[in-house]
């Protein structure tokens, strides 16, 4: 995503998946729309502290996304509120911070990081290292999958509240932290290998795709206009998405 080989792609598959379905939905009489927007549609600028990221809803203008992921994801936003206000379609939209768990994608280079540490650390023999993607200081946030459902079908009930709000959790964690979390649940010896600047540069021929600093969701709004939070913590989930992914490195191994 933040290579910048791919984006022309990205934006241009994106966009006109939502271009296509908008316009089927207002021809097909489809009433009730839901868009998935994410949290990197957010500022560059208010994401550059890893311990004081600002993500509330609305801080989104000045626009200033970090990736062309981040662009599309604002665009799209606005064009189904767009729909909704000139075709009547309900509309709602909400900014996804990170969604983890169990039966996703694990490993091929499209996976998260909750999926990506989780199978580095079930691959590694023991006292190996596990590679980290720079200095391991930038901070996020991860929502466990069973959550981001309960949050969004919350939404979609709601008579009026049309959104954007985010889904996600204010449990903030270091990405080295994260990575720690992962050695910790699987009982191994492990230890993390930073790999960053030119040293990354040289081994993937690309600069480090870190991102910005900091990112964690703010819920303000969804525990006011919803009265949803997050109940279980970040760890909870992390053992449970390790067992899954575990057993499919297992299973892969034969």
């Amino acid at each position: 995503m933040f290579t910048g080989e791919n984006d022309a792609d990205i934006m241009h598959n994106s966009a006109m998946i939502n271009l296509n379905i908008a316009e089927q939905c207002v021809k097909k009489n489809v009433n009730r729309v839901f868009y998935s927007s994410s949290a990197c549609m957010y500022p560059e600028h208010n994401q550059m502290d890893p311990d004081n990221p600002n993500c509330t809803e609305n801080s989104a203008y000045p626009a200033q996304p970090d990736s062309e992921y981040g662009w599309e994801k604002l665009f799209s936003e606005r064009l189904w509120f767009a729909f909704a206000r000139n075709y009547g379609l309900t509309v709602r939209v909400a900014r996804y911070h990170n969604i983890f768990g169990p039966e996703g994608t694990w490993d091929g280079g499209r996976e998260k990081a909750p999926a990506a540490f989780c199978r580095k650390v079930a691959v590694a023999s023991e006292s190996a290292e596990v590679e980290v993607w720079g200095d391991g200081a930038q901070t996020r946030s991860f929502l466990y999958i069973d959550e981001c459902i309960e949050a969004t079908r919350r939404l979609m009930d709601h008579p009026t509240f049309e959104g954007p709000v985010n889904i996600g959790s204010e449990e903030m964690i270091a990405i080295n932290k994260f990575a720690e979390m992962a050695i910790d649940i699987s009982n191994k010896s492990l230890t993390i290998d930073n790999i960053d600047g030119e040293r990354f540069e040289t081994k993937y021929g690309f600069p480090t795709p870190v991102g910005v600093r900091g990112r964690n969701s703010d819920n303000t709004l969804i525990r006011e206009k919803l009265g949803w939070d997050y109940k279980q913590p970040l760890r909870v989930g992390m053992e449970k998405t390790y067992a899954w992914i575990s057993e499919q490195v297992e299973a892969e191994n034969g």
